[in-house]
């Protein structure tokens, strides 16, 4: 899911890595409903509310991935900053089996979250967007819930250290400031731990804790 910027080279950077994990991975644009601007506000709208047209268009994209024959039925869902927002709003709804929310902001009624799908969490504790205390809050309502989670805050970087903003070589610093500098090693770190949530809730056989065989390599010869 997209953060407030929309679709950007760095999503289209993020879904490859997925993809090239061996992901479906599907990015739907939730300001390609007309006039940008407007779009951009119903969105933003919609991300608090918890309601809208762009909870329409996530759970259309969720759909499109099931009709996909190269899918096995389960369904994650990624966001950041704003998308990260929406993940955390949809995933006690049912729909997903895997959360992974980075440096999102946590709905009102937090304690819906309880019920929630598995989630898995970053967050920057120098972050000026997010309010401090939300990683320990979601981990305390989902803790209540005996939810499954893997909830981190890292405690040198600040908001979208995960995100490459492409911000020009001289403005940099301006990016630095403002406290939204890319930070590899906590990047990676996060990376890490969301595709150990997406191995184990996306991929592993309930039951056995395997994974679940290559259809193609099923093949018969004939």
């Amino acid at each position: 899911m997209q953060d407030v910027r929309g679709m950007t080279n760095d999503l289209r950077r993020i879904s490859e890595r997925l993809a090239g994990e061996g992901y479906l991975a599907l990015a739907p644009d939730l300001y390609g409903r007309g006039f940008k601007p407007r779009c951009m506000i119903a969105t933003i709208r919609a991300h608090f509310a918890g309601d809208g047209d762009a909870y329409d268009d996530i759970t259309a994209a969720r759909s499109y991935l099931l009709d996909d024959p190269r899918c096995n039925g389960r369904i994650g869902l990624m966001g950041f900053c704003m998308g990260a927002g929406f993940v955390l709003q949809l995933s006690p709804r049912g729909l997903f089996d895997v959360a992974a929310a980075q440096y999102g902001l946590a709905p009102k009624n937090i304690d819906a979250l309880a019920s929630s799908c598995p989630v898995v969490a970053s967050y920057g504790a120098k972050d000026r967007i997010v309010k401090q205390g939300s990683a320990s809050a979601l981990e305390a309502v989902l803790a209540k819930g005996s939810v499954d989670r893997d909830i981190k805050e890292y405690p040198n970087v600040g908001h979208s250290f995960m995100n490459k903003l492409g911000i020009p070589a001289p403005f940099t610093i301006v990016e630095t400031l403002a406290g939204f500098a890319y930070s590899a090693p906590e990047a990676e770190d996060a990376w890490q731990r969301t595709f150990a949530f997406f191995e184990k809730y996306l991929i592993q056989t309930p039951a056995s804790g395997l994974s679940e065989p290559d259809p193609a390599n099923d093949a018969s010869p004939n």
